[in-house]
């Protein structure tokens, strides 16, 4: 980021991880997992928190090693090289991400929708879709200062409200609801991970902020792991206190509101209000700290020439890449079904998560990682990844050819901008930091 100092602490760098994942996990999530794994959506939960610990160990040693703004971006150019390949993977990790922003965008929206008089929400919905991403913007362009500071008070009220629904919901749970005879099959479970880990995958802009860190060679595997662990205890928490409350047919049916539907019950309406406005808390949290992931990713993007040189232009104490994605982001927020776009998502993102994991094994002796935890989060994550690809070809086809055509766009565009470049195809090789 354009900024000077380094702002982001231990606590301020668990609240930002936090802050992405519950936002696009919980509250977006919930229902889509749950119509896969019904009232095992829990043990979902469960297992794709593993993976994500996996995946979140190898990546914060390569954030040790080769402390960068890009994250991911910066771990490809290392671990392959800065060709086509990694270029190509940087461009679809982007793509990914801002249709997620959009996704959490329209989830706002549609909460904010909810508590607005009927008759308004279809203007409602696009228009406050856009707004949020458009105010958020105007915040992240003041700097990572003011970005921690606020994401510490948001990521603290909106865990107060899931904690206070997760211990009253377990409180009055209906043992009988959450009974395994009416679990799916084991099958179904694991069917369900792609979009679980889904849940847990705003973890990785923790990697953006070695930058900004005093000592990223403690500080950033720290609370990598521990944003990690306290989100995986909190979503099993409420997945049980949602399916011990209602029926997995209502909550399927509840779809975007799963959480607010299952406050009904216990706190009656205002319960629903409750978490409606944890929700809007929750998802704006999760744009703000995603703002901030996109534009240090596209900012190293376009340093290593994958993205135009105007993404990297100082704007304020940001760059233009964060005026240029909002852009972007708000043209998407209006036109993407939910459950959609977290198949894409969640297939895109773990594609270039095990792609990142199986490039560290050969740089395992530069970055100090346990070669037997990166070859689990190898297993883990493809082994997801191969999950939710042939669950979607049965059930959604048309995720699996966005997801192609995304690579392909992808391949086309890091070819042409290295034509029009003119740029040396590897300018650095792996070995090289």
């Amino acid at each position: 980021m354009h900024q000077s100092g380094k702002p982001i602490g231990f606590w301020s760098a668990i609240a930002l991880g936090m802050g992405s994942m519950i936002g696009a996990g919980i509250f977006a999530l919930l229902g889509q997992a749950g119509a896969i794994a019904g009232s095992a959506t829990y043990l979902s939960f469960l297992v794709g928190g593993v993976v994500a610990l996996l995946s979140g160990y190898s990546l914060s040693r390569l954030g040790v090693r080769y402390p960068s703004a890009g994250g991911i971006v910066e771990y490809l150019a290392q671990c392959y090289g800065e060709g086509l390949f990694s270029g190509a993977m940087s461009i679809v990790l982007y793509i990914a991400g801002i249709v997620s922003i959009a996704l959490i965008a329209r989830t706002f929206g549609s909460y904010a929708a909810s508590l607005l008089p009927p008759t308004m929400t279809a203007i409602a919905v696009p228009v406050l879709s856009s707004g949020i991403v458009i105010l958020l913007m105007w915040i992240n362009l003041e700097g990572a200062r003011n970005m921690a500071r606020l994401e510490n008070v948001i990521v603290a009220s909106k865990v107060s409200v899931l904690v206070a629904l997760a211990i009253v919901g377990l409180w009055f749970v209906q043992p009988e609801l959450l009974s395994p005879a009416d679990y799916p099959g084991t099958d179904m479970i694991i069917f369900s991970l792609g979009i679980t880990f889904f849940a847990y995958e705003g973890f990785r802009v923790i990697t953006n902020t070695a930058e900004d860190m005093e000592t990223p060679e403690t500080t950033l595997p720290r609370a990598m792991l521990t944003s990690i662990l306290l989100v995986m205890v909190l979503y099993i928490a409420v997945a049980l206190a949602v399916f011990g409350n209602l029926p997995a047919d209502e909550v399927i049916a509840a779809k975007d509101f799963a959480l607010a539907a299952a406050a009904r019950p216990v706190f009656g309406q205002y319960g629903f209000t409750a978490v409606a406005v944890a929700a809007l808390v929750s998802t704006a949290s999760a744009i703000n700290a995603s703002l901030y992931s996109v534009t240090n990713i596209t900012y190293q993007m376009a340093r290593n020439g994958e993205l135009p040189n105007a993404f990297a232009e100082p704007v304020a104490h940001s760059r233009e890449g964060l005026v240029i994605s909002t852009v972007l982001i708000v043209i998407l927020a209006i036109a993407f079904d939910l459950s959609e776009i977290a198949a894409i998502g969640s297939i895109s993102v773990l594609l270039v998560h095990g792609i990142v994991h199986v490039g560290h094994l050969a740089k395992t002796g530069e970055t100090g990682a346990s070669r037997m935890l990166v070859v689990l989060a190898i297993m883990a994550t493809l082994g997801a990844l191969t999950a939710a690809t042939i669950y979607l070809i049965g059930k959604s086809p048309k995720a699996i050819w966005s997801v192609a055509a995304f690579v392909l766009i992808a391949f086309v565009l890091e070819v042409f901008l290295r034509r029009v470049r003119g740029r040396v195809v590897s300018v650095r090789t792996p070995s090289q930091t």
